[in-house]
């Protein structure tokens, strides 16, 4: 586990706060209170899943993280990360099933989302995709957690490879969705075929003062969100008291901010922080991630690309498995979550070989 000392000459001086703060207060109240506003117009109330009825929150770097627990205290550890514009809720059914298999499992709250908070109103609000993982070291260390099986979608999946790429000796294995998502932004500057960039609209939606003006309008947000769900599964057919529950999530005070700033970073719009900037130059090499590895494509997903994860084969360099799920869209653990459990197992297999 990373000292206080070490984990600062990773980011730079002041980069992160201290990683093993002491835990907060938990429990629900606690939670439902720091997301007390009011509904958005037209969203009907809706209770949380049973599996996240009981949100805990930690001190950890920089943020106060809300997240869930489930399974023994001293299983292996699990953490699940979620994407946008997602939320905890796509793990709802997968936490389940590994916690009875004897997995700790941890499912937080992204900054920016649900019931995790900045710790000062005078950190920048960063949205590039090196504080992410620097989060998840943070979260472990404040949980005690030396060393976690890693498995995410979307934002979740770049997170978590990153970690896996960068501190190997935090991840005991990983599963994910998509494959290899660390981002190159000079790559990122090259065309990609029509069809390719038009699945991408909402990016440089996001680019304009239009696009954010549209997302801070709590109506527009949601719209968009139900947008890209739809467009992103399918074949998913999710009712409106699923899709209420995650975009309650949305109505966090640095949601806009978060997710602007990372969109726009991306694309070379926005500046990062000058502090990351020597994690940033090392992920722009495309490391090669050399844990056990299960990646996992849905066969609906629009984002999926073609050859059953060959054109990302070579960035995973050990022992290693692919499955692709038909008839599946990008929310994998929420469409599919018996076959997101059964990866995290089998990469759990794959290290003990």
């Amino acid at each position: 586990m990373f000292s206080r000392r070490s984990f600062w000459k990773i980011v730079g001086a002041g980069a992160v706060g201290a990683p093993l703060a002491a835990r907060t207060a938990t429990g629900s109240a606690e939670a439902a209170g720091m997301l007390s506003d009011s509904p958005e117009q037209g969203m009907p109330a809706t209770r949380p899943h049973p599996s996240f009825a009981d949100l805990r929150q930690i001190r950890a770097g920089v943020l106060n993280v809300g997240y869930s627990e489930a399974g023994p205290a001293h299983g292996p550890a699990v953490v699940l990360l979620h994407g946008w514009p997602y939320d905890i809720h796509s793990y709802a059914d997968v936490a389940p099933l590994l916690a009875a298999k004897g997995y700790r499992v941890i499912v937080p709250y992204l900054r920016g989302y649900g019931t995790t908070r900045f710790l000062s109103p005078r950190t920048l609000r960063d949205g590039q995709q090196s504080v992410f993982a620097l989060d998840l070291i943070a979260l472990m260390d404040a949980l005690g957690i030396e060393r976690a099986i890693l498995a995410g979608f979307d934002w979740g999946s770049r997170t978590a490879d990153i970690v896996a790429a960068l501190w190997p000796e935090r991840c005991e294995a990983l599963v994910s969705v998509t494959g290899y998502l660390i981002t190159n932004r000079t790559a990122n500057r090259q065309p990609q075929p029509p069809k390719v960039e038009w699945a991408w609209w909402y990016q440089y939606y996001f680019a304009t003062e239009r696009g954010a003006l549209g997302l801070e309008n709590p109506d527009y947000r949601r719209q968009l969100a139900r947008l890209v769900w739809r467009f992103n599964s399918p074949t998913w057919h999710f009712d409106d008291a699923t899709f209420a529950r995650t975009a309650a999530a949305f109505r966090n005070p640095d949601y806009v901010r978060i997710v602007i700033n990372n969109y726009r970073w991306r694309l070379g719009l926005a500046a990062g922080d000058p502090r990351y900037d020597g994690l940033e130059r090392r992920l722009a090499k495309g490391p090669v991630i050399g844990v056990p590895t299960v990646t996992l494509d849905g066969g609906r997903d629009p984002f999926t690309p073609a050859g059953g994860g060959a054109a990302y084969r070579d960035k995973f360099s050990g022992p290693y498995a692919h499955r692709t799920l038909k008839g599946i869209g990008h929310n994998v653990p929420q469409e599919a979550p018996e076959a997101f459990a059964d990866a995290v197992v089998e990469a759990d297999r794959l290290r003990r070989r």
